[in-house]
């Protein structure tokens, strides 16, 4: 494992603060439901779920290049940033708004009335699917010594992706929608979140590659931050 301390550090806070932008974005705008049309398919899923795939992208590649253990801490980094998010928006919704402000007290609450219970589902699925895909993704680390980066990096986002949209589904519409309009949800979602992962596969492979040639490391070789 090699240490090198300021560039890899610095390199490790941009993905680590890329990863919780685009994992609170995420939450933002959950409540906003889309349909795109890939040609194939036309799917039904959250505006949440455009930049979800990023965090995953993010995890395995701090995953392949700082190893298992400086990503779990961005993971448990993204879950407290979510509980401090909730809490302003709470706290936001204390205070009546003033007579000229852009966004009234309804236009906020009717933004923001069900970011609550999405940040609760996405906070629930979210720990779950991204320790999934940690493990997952090292797992196959050691059973290719470190080869063949498309399996893994597939395979984890695959099964943490089917969790993680089947657990918000579920925590969102329970008891509000039919099963049958759940499970449509849940297909749609993840299938979209599949199709992600393998379009961004050869991103992968280039930051994997980038970062390998500029620290120099070896195939299945980790870089260490450690305090000076």
């Amino acid at each position: 494992m090699k240490q090198k301390n300021k560039p890899s550090l610095n390199l490790y806070i941009a993905l680590s603060s890329l990863f919780v932008a685009a994992l609170i974005v995420c939450n933002l705008i959950a409540n906003k439901f889309i349909s795109i049309d890939l040609g194939f398919k036309t799917f039904i899923i959250s505006a949440g779920v455009l930049p979800y795939p990023l965090t995953f992208l993010i995890t395995d590649i701090l995953s392949e290049t700082f190893g298992k253990k400086l990503t779990t801490k961005v993971v448990i980094t993204g879950f407290i940033s979510s509980i401090v998010v909730l809490i302003i928006l709470w706290l936001g919704n204390q205070f009546n708004a003033i007579e000229n402000s852009p966004v009234s007290d309804q236009s906020y609450e009717m933004i923001f009335q069900n970011s609550y219970r999405v940040i609760f589902a996405s906070m629930a699925a979210y720990l779950s699917a991204q320790m999934i895909d940690v493990k997952i993704f090292h797992y196959w680390k050691r059973k290719t010594n470190g080869k063949h980066l498309w399996l893994r990096n597939n395979l984890s986002t695959v099964f943490s992706q089917l969790v993680d949209t089947t657990l918000v589904v579920v925590v969102l519409f329970a008891g509000v929608l039919e099963t049958s309009i759940m499970i449509e949800y849940i297909i749609d979602g993840w299938l979209f979140k599949v199709l992600c992962a393998l379009v961004d596969t050869p991103i992968f492979y280039f930051a994997v590659a980038t970062i390998r040639k500029h620290f120099g490391l070896a195939i299945n070789e980790e870089i260490g931050i450690t305090a000076d």
